[in-house]
């Protein structure tokens, strides 16, 4: 099996990204020959998508290759950072290119959608959204977990979850998108 994870942020310290990275990581152990690939949203950096954008570049080569790695596929975890109640600009930017390319982004793989904060929110706003609109955009969402206060409950240093009751439910997640 092969998965591909990422952070729905450009930070270089995204928690987001730290989160996608462990949940990805949990996959190994739980399925023997399970292949794991960490995307960097900076490595497909595109210009503000407009219309008139599209008719100048057509499709861009950033965007292209974002599609081709999902496709390459089996499944996909995404941890969302929320910027003021939803989406960060550069993964709303890369997600609205690539449906140019086919709005069926998600090519109807498994998918663990994630977010965290270091509020008590945990991203709960945006992880809602981009788990009710999946299915529009051909996104099997097996499960979706929220981390609130990501720096009580992940140790930085070791780089794990140190909440017992948020590590099972992690578990459990990744394991649903396993079967």
């Amino acid at each position: 099996m092969k998965i591909i994870a990422f952070g729905a942020s450009t930070s270089r310290k995204s928690i987001n990204k730290q989160l996608a990275t462990y949940a990805a990581n949990l996959a190994t152990e739980v399925q023997e020959n399970t292949v794991v690939e960490i995307l960097d949203l900076n490595d497909f950096e595109l210009p503000l998508f407009s219309q008139d954008k599209e008719a100048e570049l057509g499709q861009p080569e950033a965007a292209k290759a974002f599609f081709n790695k999902l496709g390459e596929s089996d499944a996909i975890i995404i941890s969302f950072a929320e910027h003021n109640g939803s989406y960060s600009a550069a993964y709303k930017n890369l997600f609205d290119w690539t449906s140019r390319i086919n709005q069926k982004v998600f090519q109807n793989k498994s998918m663990l959608f994630l977010a965290t904060s270091p509020g008590p929110g945990g991203a709960s706003s945006v992880l809602a959204a981009a788990s009710s609109s999946a299915f529009y955009f051909a996104g099997d969402v097996k499960a979706s977990l929220s981390i609130p206060n990501f720096f009580d409950n992940f140790d930085m240093e070791n780089a794990k979850l140190i909440n017992d009751e948020l590590q099972q439910k992690l578990t459990d997640a990744v394991k649903s998108l396993m079967t």
